[in-house]
């Protein structure tokens, strides 16, 4: 199994990384929302098997410097072991940055992605039309991170998008979202666990880590009507796929 999305802290990661192989859980994609967050991923990937870096700057930071530091954020990108840039986007829930800041840092990531030839990674939340209207002119790989919005769901199966789900479609009052899960085509759907944060149900109240991508695992084959172990190889090899792993 592969947590697609996790944000590893390097002093936790070797007991994190071991209870995640003692669970079953083999590869680790960590994702980064700074520029010095991309490069302790990077890091954190060359010191430790089956984990690969997704470096971005996420939409709060986009009135800082780290705004300012593409050219920077190109030159990681270059490792072999950053597979995807983000997480990226837009968030217009919390509005930590300006909305005129997160398009054009959106935009300049999506540009990076396409000259590097990368998936991008996609936080979007309470901004379904400008991430998608950003989005209409990228060509490349696009994973939507912790889905979150039924109604961008239509728009990710006419594209041909890939759908991954976090902690919160197992929780009781989030039937939409596996509703949704239930829909994604088999070869377009992805689990992670956003750690450290949403733990899933049979976890919440404690911090959230990489193996308990399994409880997630559990809720889609539910959802889906489907054999987890059959689930659990789609995903792997979707991830393969999506990330070029």
């Amino acid at each position: 199994m592969i947590d697609t999305h996790a944000h590893l802290e390097p002093a936790e990661a070797p007991e994190v990384l071991a209870r995640a192989r003692a669970a079953g859980v083999a590869r680790v994609i960590t994702v980064a929302t700074t520029i010095e967050g991309a490069h302790r991923a990077i890091a954190l990937a060359a010191a430790h098997d089956g984990v690969y870096a997704s470096l971005g700057v996420h939409p709060h930071n986009a009135d800082g410097d780290d705004g300012g530091r593409l050219d920077e954020l190109r030159d990681l990108l270059a490792d072999d072991r950053a597979v995807a840039v983000g997480e990226t986007g837009l968030d217009y829930f919390r509005d930590y940055a300006s909305r005129a800041g997160q398009l054009r840092l959106f935009e300049g990531q999506l540009a990076l992605a396409e000259e590097l030839g990368k998936p991008v990674v996609i936080h979007t939340r309470a901004a379904d039309e400008d991430t998608l209207a950003a989005l209409a002119g990228f060509g490349g790989t696009v994973v939507l991170h912790c889905f979150s919005s039924p109604a961008l769901l239509e728009p990710a199966l006419e594209r041909g998008w890939y759908v991954s789900f976090a902690g919160n479609v197992t929780y009781p009052k989030a039937p939409e979202l596996r509703d949704a899960a239930s829909r994604v085509p088999a070869d377009r759907l992805l689990a992670e666990t956003d750690s450290p944060y949403l733990s899933p149900q049979p976890v919440r109240g404690h911090r959230n880590e990489p193996a308990n991508v399994l409880y997630t695992l559990a809720t889609l084959a539910e959802a889906r009507g489907e054999v987890p172990g059959e689930l659990e190889a789609r995903i792997d090899a979707n991830a393969t796929a999506a990330f070029g792993l």
